[in-house]
């Protein structure tokens, strides 16, 4: 039998709320430990790092399985693009983005998982086509789909 609350939280800290630094909103480092109030685990981890956000959501996912409850995940990171479309970033340092831009997740999973031989530069490069392809699907469907109704706002809403 599967246990009913098998809920992961995850919270990515980008360090920015809308336009504004996270720490100029509230005094807490981490969200994680708002967890607490809600009698479960709170765990910070480094956003950037997939391996390390694998390894805290498997053992998040074992510990809802176990019908030990849900978990909180805070996944620190950074926001490189604005909070909207429209957001010029005014309020961000150029050269804290293009640190953060350094840190870029996806180029350090590809280079580790290169440096220990556990995929070759094509197999990533053939991810790479496939994963922009689904999203130039994804793209071209939602450009070519009608817009929904009205009332379809208020589908599957529960208060």
């Amino acid at each position: 039998m599967i246990p009913r609350n098998i809920t992961i939280f995850v919270c990515e800290n980008n360090v920015y709320s809308g336009a504004q630094r996270v720490e100029e909103h509230t005094k807490v480092k981490d969200m994680a430990v708002r967890a607490m109030a809600y009698n479960m685990p709170g765990v910070v981890v480094d956003g950037n790092d997939a391996l390390a956000v694998y390894e805290v959501t498997t053992k998040a996912r074992v510990r809802c399985l176990a019908g030990e409850g849900p978990t909180l995940l805070e996944c620190k990171t950074y926001r490189w693009r604005g909070h909207g479309e429209a957001d010029h970033q005014v309020y961000q340092p150029r050269d804290e983005i293009a640190a953060w831009m350094e840190r870029c997740p996806v180029d350090k999973l590809q280079k580790e998982l290169l440096l220990e031989d556990l995929i070759s530069e094509e197999a990533l490069s053939k991810i790479e086509k496939e994963a922009n392809e689904a999203v130039d699907n994804a793209v071209r469907f939602a450009e070519e789909s009608p817009w929904p109704n009205p009332e379809e706002a208020l589908e599957d809403v529960y208060v």
